[in-house]
Parts: C-alpha cells; structure tokens; sequence
C-alpha cells in the first residue's frame, strides 16, 4: 500500500520541527510520496521583495510576480531544502513540480463569486485525480525513488499554476488509491481551538456537516477537512490529520465516510 504524506503549517517554517519530521518520514516503511506546502516562506519572501500578499476567503491571489515568488519558494528553496533533509536521513527522495515529467497538469481556475463580487485569483490551479500521471509516478516508486511533490503545476501549454498543497496531496493520493496522513502542526481537528487535547479522534461525513454548522470546524480547517473527504469519495483508502511530531504514532483524527 501508497502512502501519501502531507506536511504543511508552521512545521515547515521550524528548522528543528521540519528535520525531525524528516528523520521520522523517512523512517516509514513502505512506497510513499511527499507533498508539501510552502506559503509561509512564500510570504516572507513576497514581503522581502517589497510585495504585499493578498489573500481572499484564505485563498492567495497569484499574479505573475507573485507567480514567479511562490514557484521560487515552493519548488525551488522549498523543495530541495527537504529533499535534501531526507537523503541525508538515507531516504531516496527526488523532488518535482508537476511540470517535470508532467506528473500533474492542473486546469486554471476560472473566477469565482465571494461577497457578491466576481474574483479572478490570477494563475491558480485546480486539480483532481485525473489531472495526476499515474503511470510515470508509479514508475519512479516502482524505481525505489520517493517522489517530493511541491505544489506548483502547469496547464500544458507552458503556464504555471500555483496550487493549494492539500489538494495536490487529496488528488494524487485519490488516483494512486493511496492513505493519505495530513500533517500539521496540531495533534488533529480540535473541537476547542484554545483546548490542544480537544483531538476529535474520529469525523464521518454526517458528523463534519454538523461541526461546520457549528462552527466548531472552520477557517483553514475546513478545505483541509473537504478535500480530505472528496480524496476519500474519489479513491484514497484512508485519511488521517495528525501532528507532524507524531507521524509514527497511532494518533489524530480519523476521517470516515
């Protein structure tokens, strides 16, 4: 069995956090690939260029010099940062953009109505499992490799998209037929955001609709927790949201359909 393992949050900020993470992931037994996020960096690195991010409803707005820091960011400094983290923890891991191989070719996402306004989030990508090359990523696994994945794709036609992480990882652990394990930088989806041991151990999908209209569940958790469940609808074989520190322990939420 795959394993997809996503990291992502202020793990990925922490030198310290992020090589531990990296000695435990390579410590997985087993076929598994990595998708990681990077927009923390991303936005320090806007910042240090005299750019200002703009996010609307959480989602970045990727114009073409924010395209080109992101893609600076996340498969560049990124990417090879934990690619080579890894292999000095005696993984074999090779880092890609869907682009390289064209292992993922996103579709840009048309723009979307928010607050009555009609908003176009520049060069965004949209994927799903089919938007995923099954065939050469199983032949890199199937080479011992352990594929790195930042989250910037292409369209095919020679543009670049910027993609949320979460749902690269949902996608590419859908069309493998993967597990799929998010990890950030809590122990999992908390019914108190104050409380850290208010870990929800297990949510199906009746209980997620009912903690949203709540409002027990929202802001970053709650496209975390719907591409989780469409991974699980679309192919993946389980889904788990833990904290990065505990990625060899039986812990986190257990998502259900």
């Amino acid at each position: 069995m795959i394993r997809v393992v996503k990291i992502g949050g202020h793990v990925l900020d922490d030198d310290a956090q992020l090589r531990a993470f990296c000695h435990d992931f390579a410590a997985l037994e087993g076929p598994k690939v990595l998708v990681h996020g990077g927009g923390a960096f991303a936005s320090r690195l806007q910042r240090a260029l005299g750019m200002e991010p703009v996010k609307i409803a959480g989602r970045r707005v990727t114009d073409e010099a924010t395209l080109q820091v992101v893609t600076m960011a996340c498969a560049g400094w990124g990417n090879k940062q934990i690619v080579s983290l890894l292999q000095a923890e005696g993984c074999p891991a090779a880092g890609f953009s869907g682009c390289d191989a064209n292992l993922i070719r996103a579709r840009r996402r048309a723009p979307l109505e928010i607050d009555g306004k009609l908003v176009d989030f520049g060069a965004v990508g949209d994927v799903t499992p089919a938007s995923v090359n099954v065939p050469v990523l199983q032949a890199l696994i199937g080479q011992g490799l352990v594929p790195v994945l930042s989250p910037i794709n292409h369209d095919g036609e020679g543009q670049l998209l910027n993609t949320n992480a979460d749902t690269v990882a949902a996608s590419v652990a859908a069309a493998l037929g993967a597990e799929l394990t998010l990890c950030f930088e809590k122990d999992g989806v908390l019914s108190d955001a104050e409380d850290p041991g208010s870990v929800i151990p297990r949510i199906s999908q009746a209980d997620f609709a009912a903690l949203k209209a709540a409002g027990t569940v929202s802001d970053g958790m709650l496209p975390k927790l719907e591409n989780a469940f469409k991974a699980l609808r679309q192919g993946a074989t389980g889904v788990v949201i833990k904290n990065a520190a505990r990625l060899l322990s039986p812990s986190g939420t257990l998502l259900v359909l």
